[in-house]
C-alpha cells in the first residue's frame, strides 16, 4: 500500500495510494460504502439542485406555518397576544434548537444521510398531521364570528396542534444541521475550481430558502387569510460531546502537568490511523494551550481514556472558539423572532386595504426574503467581485466582517422599529383607538423600511453565520458545527419570550395592558 501525504493549513493528511491518485477526491469524501469517489462522479452542482429543491419547499412549509401562527393562535384558538407570541417564540425556539440532537446523531450515530432521511420521514408526518388539525371538524377550533360566548377549544385539539408542530421540531432538527452540509460536501476543497464553487454553494443555498421564504409570506399567507388554513398548510465518527468531555475532563485532571515544550512529544496516532478513517491529522496549535495537557503522556497513566490525542484536542479547541461568535448572534436572534410575532401584529392594528384588496398583515414578512433575495444576488455577483479586487480576499469580505456588518444593520432596524412603534401608538391615541382597539388611520406600508432592513441584515449575517460555523468546525464535527447557527436562532427565540413576557408584566404594573411592548424593547 502506497501513502500520499499533503499538508494544508496546518493539516496533514495520510491517504491510501488508491484514493489520492490522479482523478480521486483529495479530501478523504467516500461514498455510503466507504469508497473513494472518482472526482467526475463527484456530486458538484448537479447533486446540489436537489438539496436547493428541497430547501425551497421546506422554508415554504415551514414559513408557511410561522409567519402566520401568531394571527392563527389569536383569531383561531383565542389566545391572548403575549400568550401567543409567546407560544411562538417557544416554538421556534425548539424548532433551531433541536439541531443539537440532530447534529450528535449525524456525528455520532446514524451518519448525515440516514438522519436526514429518517427526520425528514418525521417532517412530513407533522405536516400531515397538522393538516389533520386544521381540516377536520373534530380536529379544528369551533368558528365563532361574534367573539363572544365562544366554545372553548378542547384539551384534544389543542393537544393534536401543537404535538403536530413539536413532531414538526424533531423532524427539524435532523434536517437543518445536515442538509447544508451535505451540500457543501458535494465540492472538493482541494480543487481550486470546486473550492470557488462551495463559497458560491452558501449564497445560493441561501437564495433557495429565501425563494421559499418569500412564496410562504405572500401566496400562502394569503390563502390561509382568504381561503382556509387547511390549504395553506454517512459515516459516523463518533459522539462529539463525549470527545469534548473527554479532552476538557482529562485536561483538567492533569491541571499540575507540565506541557513539554516540544509539542512533538504531546501523544498523537499515528497517521494511517486517520487514513483509514477518512480524516485529517491536525498539528496541535498555541491556542487553549491548557487543552493541550491531555495529550501529556504521565508514568502514572494506566488508563487508555485518560491520554487524548492531539487531532482530538485540536477539534474540541475549533468547536469551543466558536462559542463566543455563538452567543454574539443570540441578540440579533432575539430580533430575528419579532418579524412573526411582533412585527405581525403591529400591522394588524394599521390600514390594510388597497382599493378592495385587504393585505394579509404576515404577508409583509415577504418584503425580508425579498430584499433578501436581491441583495445575495447583488452580493455574490458584484459585490464579492469588487471587494476581491481591493482586499485580495476571495470571499471579497471576510466571514466576521460580513456577520459584523449584519449586526449593526439589525442595531438600525430596532431604532427604526422602536421610532414607528412610538408613531404608531401616538396616533393610536390622538384618534382615541388605543382602548376600542379600532384600526389605527395609518397604511401598514409604514412598517416596511423594517422589514425591508431585516432582510438586508439577514444576507450578511445568516449567510456568513451558516458558512463559518460549517467551514471553522472540524471535519469529523461538521454536524454540530453546522448546528451552532440554528442554536443562536433558538436561544434567541427563547429570549424574545423572556424579553416579552417580562416586559407585559413590568408595564401591567403601572395599569397599562400589557401588550404595548415594541417601543420598550427597541
Amino acid at each position: 500500500m502506497v501513502l500520499n501525504r499533503r499538508k494544508n493549513s496546518g493539516v496533514e493528511v495520510e491517504e491510501d495510494g488508491h484514493g489520492g491518485g490522479r482523478g480521486y477526491t483529495e479530501d478523504g469524501t467516500v461514498d455510503l460504502r466507504g469508497n473513494p469517489i472518482l472526482r467526475s462522479k463527484r456530486g458538484g452542482w448537479r447533486a446540489c439542485s436537489f438539496v436547493v429543491v428541497y430547501e425551497v419547499f421546506e422554508r415554504m412549509a415551514y414559513y408557511g406555518i410561522s409567519s402566520n401562527l401568531v394571527i392563527y393562535l389569536t383569531k383561531k384558538l383565542r389566545q391572548g397576544t403575549v400568550t401567543s407570541s409567546n407560544n411562538v417564540t417557544n416554538w421556534v425556539g425548539t424548532i433551531w434548537m433541536t439541531p443539537i440532537l440532530g447534529a450528535y446523531f449525524a456525528d455520532a450515530v446514524l451518519g448525515r444521510y440516514w438522519t436526514f432521511i429518517i427526520c425528514a420521514a418525521i417532517y412530513l408526518s407533522g405536516m400531515c398531521l397538522l393538516t389533520l388539525s386544521v381540516s377536520l371538524p373534530g380536529l379544528k377550533p369551533p368558528s365563532c364570528d361574534s367573539g363572544t360566548d365562544c366554545k372553548k377549544v378542547s384539551t384534544l385539539q389543542l393537544a393534536v396542534f401543537f404535538g403536530a408542530l413539536y413532531t414538526l421540531a424533531i423532524g427539524t432538527g435532523g434536517t437543518k444541521p445536515n442538509i447544508s452540509t451535505i451540500g457543501a460536501d458535494q465540492f472538493d476543497d482541494f480543487d481550486p475550481k470546486e473550492k470557488a464553487q462551495k463559497l458560491s454553494f452558501f449564497n445560493w443555498w441561501m437564495f433557495s430558502i429565501f425563494f421559499g421564504t418569500l412564496f410562504a409570506n405572500t401566496v400562502l399567507v394569503y390563502i390561509q387569510d382568504n381561503v382556509g388554513w387547511s390549504l395553506g398548510h454517512k459515516v459516523p465518527t463518533g459522539s462529539p460531546f463525549t470527545k469534548m468531555a473527554r479532552v476538557i475532563l482529562v485536561a483538567v485532571k492533569k491541571w499540575k502537568v507540565p506541557l513539554p515544550t516540544d509539542p512533538k512529544q504531546l501523544y498523537e496516532l499515528d497517521p494511517t490511523e486517520y487514513s483509514k478513517k477518512g480524516k485529517y491529522r491536525i498539528d496541535s496549535t498555541p491556542t487553549l494551550r491548557f487543552l493541550n495537557k491531555a495529550c501529556v503522556r504521565t508514568e502514572d497513566i494506566t488508563i487508555p481514556w485518560m491520554l487524548c490525542p492531539v487531532t482530538e484536542v485540536e477539534e474540541t479547541k475549533q468547536i469551543l472558539r466558536m462559542i463566543p461568535i455563538l452567543i454574539a448572534t443570540i441578540v440579533p436572534s432575539t430580533m430575528i423572532a419579532q418579524i412573526s410575532t411582533l412585527f405581525v401584529k403591529q400591522g394588524t392594528t394599521l390600514e390594510r386595504k388597497i382599493g378592495s384588496f385587504e393585505i394579509p398583515p404576515a404577508s409583509l414578512a415577504g418584503f425580508v426574503t425579498l430584499s433578501m433575495l436581491i441583495c445575495v444576488v447583488l452580493y455574490d455577483r458584484f459585490f464579492v467581485k469588487i471587494m476581491a479586487k481591493w482586499t485580495k480576499n476571495p470571499r471579497g469580505i471576510t466571514l466576521l466582517q460580513r456577520m459584523g456588518t449584519g449586526m449593526v444593520i439589525h442595531i438600525i432596524i430596532m431604532v427604526v422599529a422602536s421610532l414607528t412603534d412610538r408613531y404608531r401608538l401616538s396616533v393610536a391615541k390622538d384618534h382615541g383607538v388605543v382602548e376600542s382597539g379600532n384600526q389605527v388611520p395609518l397604511s401598514i406600508f409604514v412598517l416596511l423600511p423594517q422589514f425591508v432592513l431585516m432582510g438586508m441584515a439577514d444576507s450578511f449575517l445568516e449567510v456568513a453565520k451558516i458558512e463559518f460555523f460549517y467551514d471553522q468546525a472540524p471535519e469529523s464535527m461538521k454536524s454540530l458545527g453546522t448546528s451552532y447557527s440554528m442554536t443562536s436562532l433558538g436561544v434567541g427565540s427563547f429570549f424574545s419570550s423572556f424579553l416579552l413576557s417580562t416586559v407585559s408584566h413590568l408595564t401591567m404594573r403601572n395599569g397599562h395592558k400589557g401588550d404595548q411592548v415594541l417601543c420598550i424593547q427597541g
